[in-house]
């Protein structure tokens, strides 16, 4: 692992574990960051549950994944989306309409990007996942 992006680090590192077929995973360093992006992908049936365990350290998640991850990365640079702009985003990124998730860090928190536009806020782009 780099830790010079540990979100990256995360996603690529459940993608992987993902395609092995095991079912679950251990993502460390743990950080809020992490912890909210793999709040808003449990909310989206993408990961089964997580917890966060402490080691002295940072801290570890450990993930249980469901098989239902296709692919998902970070968005780099993060760019800045207001709420009229999301749906080229989603077509940017996400393989077809309303399939897979925007994660957006707004001034609300961390959310996928249709509870951001029902919510009327706009943000930075995280990452995607379908």
């Amino acid at each position: 692992m780099s830790l010079n992006d540990p979100l990256a680090d995360a996603l690529s590192h459940m993608k992987n574990i993902e395609r092995v077929g095991k079912m679950e995973c251990s993502i460390k360093p743990a950080s809020k960051l992490i912890g909210n992006v793999l709040s808003v992908m449990q909310e989206g049936g993408y990961i089964e549950e997580f917890e966060r365990e402490e080691d002295g350290k940072a801290g570890i998640f450990q993930v249980k994944l469901q098989g239902k991850i296709n692919d998902c990365n970070v968005v780099k640079p993060r760019f800045y989306v207001q709420t009229t702009d999301f749906e080229r985003w989603e077509k940017r990124f996400l393989p077809a309409r309303d399939f897979g998730l925007l994660i957006v860090t707004t001034s609300k928190g961390v959310m996928s990007h249709a509870k951001a536009v029902e919510a009327g806020v706009g943000g930075q782009l995280l990452a995607f996942v379908y």
